[in-house]
């Protein structure tokens, strides 16, 4: 079977097109929340912590920002957009559509990860009229960037096809991701943190994440890069491998 490019760009440009007709929700909302975290956290905590690692509090801070809503918008982005087909009952029609499990998947998760990785970006060009930025390693930034808006679309992918109901679609981003990215060192070094809570928050696999994405910026982290870079990758796969599962088994997909 020959690769339905035709299918999967048409789905990427239905849901790309869904982000425009809510462009106010999509980016302009999380840019102001961004810019509210900058007043708070740079004013409140800044004019006491002036820095960190030799890195400014403000500055410190960005990338930690970036991926709390990277995490958040991924998810709500794949999630919304394979849950919205199921509520509707037209999950029937793309089931039965000349396109493969795999053109399914690139089309939802390429389009949430597209929004997420813009979005990143306009929150980076915004901080940036708040602190001075520096970016040491770009090309890693980027790569970060990318993988991470990837792999939290499938995480999303997976949440919106588990679910059930609109409260259950929002369980997971909003009592679990958010509170583990706040613990796991988006606005602070866990170094600081005191025995046996710094051993304990390495248990946290958003702490890799956040590390390896601040070192594309500093060259500061809490743990390694290989590490990052390998928690981020492993993480990937396990979202990948479930994907997969579900397309075998039909899990929630035909019932």
């Amino acid at each position: 079977m020959t690769f339905n490019g035709y299918g999967v760009w048409a789905i990427y440009r239905f849901e790309m097109a869904r982000a425009l007709r809510t462009i106010w929700q999509s980016l302009v909302t999380p840019v102001i929340t961004t810019a509210l975290y900058f007043v708070v956290f740079g004013s409140a905590i800044g004019s006491r912590m002036t820095e960190i690692d030799g890195v400014a509090y403000g500055a410190f801070i960005v990338p930690g920002l970036i991926m709390l809503s990277l995490f958040t918008q991924s998810i709500f982005n794949a999630s919304f957009g394979i849950y919205f087909p199921k509520f509707t009952g037209t999950i029937y029609e793309l089931l039965s559509a000349p396109v493969s499990p795999l053109e399914i998947v690139i089309a939802y998760v390429g389009a949430a990860a597209t929004k997420s990785a813009v979005l990143g970006l306009i929150i980076l060009a915004t901080a940036s009229f708040f602190v001075p930025l520096q970016i040491l390693h770009p090309v890693w930034m980027l790569a970060f960037l990318i993988l991470i808006s990837t792999t939290f679309s499938l995480f999303g992918f997976i949440i919106g096809i588990w679910a059930q109901n609109f409260e259950q679609l929002q369980f997971v981003p909003m009592l679990v991701v958010t509170p583990l990215t706040f613990l796991g060192g988006a606005f602070y070094s866990i170094d600081m943190l005191p025995e046996p809570w710094r051993t304990a928050t390495l248990f946290n696999p958003v702490v890799y994440l956040i590390s390896g994405f601040r070192w594309a910026f500093y060259e500061s982290s809490d743990v390694s890069l290989a590490v990052s870079a390998s928690a981020t990758l492993g993480f990937f796969l396990l979202c990948l491998a479930v994907v997969g599962w579900i397309f075998r088994t039909g899990y929630r997909l035909k019932n």
